[in-house]
C-alpha cells in the first residue's frame, strides 16, 4: 500500500484542528475510521505524527514537517486539477488563428476577437496573416488551429462553416466614363462592360482567394482581364484605381478604406460575391476552437 492524497487530507484536518472529533466532523465521517486512517499513514511513513492524550493532541516534530509539506502538495494538486479543468473548458491554452488581409475589415471579426480575449484572458491568441491557400496548408500541417478564409474547395481533412457573404464590387476612378451622370452608390454595372479596360489586382501569393475569383468572374463575362499592376494590399489597389491605372475587384467590406478619387460600384454579375468561411481540422475540434467558433458565429448572427 502507498500513501494516497486522502491520507494527506485526513492528516491535515487533524493537524489543523488538533482534535480528532472536530476533524472527523469537518470531513463528514465518524471518528474511528479517521483514527484508523491516521494510524495507517503513520505506519506507511514509519513515523509518529501525533502525541495523543486524553486531554490534547499535539503534532510531533515529524508531524509538523508533514503538515507544511502536505499543505504544499495538496495546493499543487488542487492547482493542477483547476488548470486541467480550465483547459478542458477551453479557458486556457494557445489558439493559432489565420486571417486573410481583408477579413479584419469586417467589423464583426475584430469585435469577436476582442470579446474572446475579454472572456478568456488566459488563452493566448496568435493571429497570423495568410492568404487562403497558405491557411489551408498551415491547417493541414497543424500550424494553425482555425482559419478565416475565402471559400474554395477544401481537402477532406478540413471542415468549414460559412460566416458571411461579402459582395464583390468594382473600384473605379470617380470620373470613369461608366459613372458619368450616375450616383456610384446606386449604380450596378456588368463586368463585361470592362472587357477592354486595364485592371489592377492582388498578387496571387497574397490574395489568392480574391485573385482567383476575379479571374473566374471575368472568364464568366467572356474575357481575360488585362492586369497592368499587382499589389499586396487592398489600400494600394484602391489607390491605384483612384489614380486611374485600372479597375479593381474587391470585397465590398473594403469600402471602409476611404481614398479620395475612388468609388465602389456594385457588380451585377451572377456569382459576384465572396463567401468567407471558418475552417478547422475535421479531427481537430478542441474546447478552445469550439469556444472561439461559437463566439464568432454568434457575432455574425446578431
Amino acid at each position: 500500500m502507498s500513501i494516497e492524497l486522502r491520507h494527506l487530507r485526513y492528516f491535515l484536518a487533524v493537524a489543523d484542528t488538533l482534535h480528532f472529533g472536530q476533524a472527523a466532523e469537518r470531513l463528514g465521517m465518524s471518528q474511528p475510521p479517521l483514527s484508523q486512517q491516521i494510524r495507517q499513514l503513520e505506519h506507511l511513513l514509519g513515523a509518529q505524527l501525533f502525541v495523543r492524550s486524553h486531554r490534547r493532541v499535539q503534532l510531533t516534530e515529524a508531524g509538523a514537517l508533514l503538515q507544511a509539506k502536505a499543505r504544499a502538495i495538496l495546493a499543487q494538486v488542487d492547482a493542477a486539477v483547476d488548470e486541467v479543468q480550465r483547459v478542458q473548458r477551453g479557458e486556457q491554452g494557445e489558439l493559432h488563428i489565420g486571417l486573410t488581409r481583408a477579413t479584419p475589415l469586417v467589423p464583426q471579426i475584430p469585435r469577436a476577437i476582442f470579446g474572446y480575449r475579454e472572456r478568456f484572458p488566459q488563452v493566448r491568441l496568435q493571429l497570423r496573416e495568410m492568404n487562403t491557400l497558405q491557411q489551408i496548408d498551415a491547417l493541414l500541417e497543424n500550424r494553425l488551429d482555425v482559419g478565416i478564409i475565402r471559400k474554395r474547395v477544401l481537402p477532406p481533412e478540413l471542415v468549414a462553416h460559412s460566416l458571411f457573404t461579402d459582395p464583390l464590387a468594382l473600384v473605379l476612378h470617380r470620373d470613369h466614363p461608366a459613372l458619368r451622370g450616375r450616383d456610384p452608390a446606386s449604380t450596378v454595372l456588368p463586368l463585361q462592360q470592362f472587357a477592354h479596360e486595364p485592371f489592377v489586382g492582388f498578387h496571387r501569393s497574397v490574395g489568392a482567394g480574391i485573385h482567383d475569383q476575379m479571374i473566374a468572374l471575368c472568364a464568366a463575362a467572356g474575357f481575360t482581364p488585362r492586369i497592368v499592376q499587382e499589389a499586396g494590399e487592398a489600400s494600394t489597389l484602391i489607390s491605384l484605381a483612384a489614380a486611374g491605372l485600372g479597375a479593381a475587384i474587391l470585397p465590398s467590406s473594403c469600402d471602409h478604406i476611404q481614398i479620395e478619387g475612388a468609388c465602389f460600384v456594385a457588380l451585377g454579375d451572377q456569382g459576384a460575391h465572396s463567401e468567407v468561411q471558418l475552417v478547422w481540422r475535421r479531427e481537430g475540434m478542441t474546447p478552445l476552437i469550439r469556444n472561439f467558433t461559437a463566439l464568432l458565429q454568434a457575432e455574425f448572427e446578431r
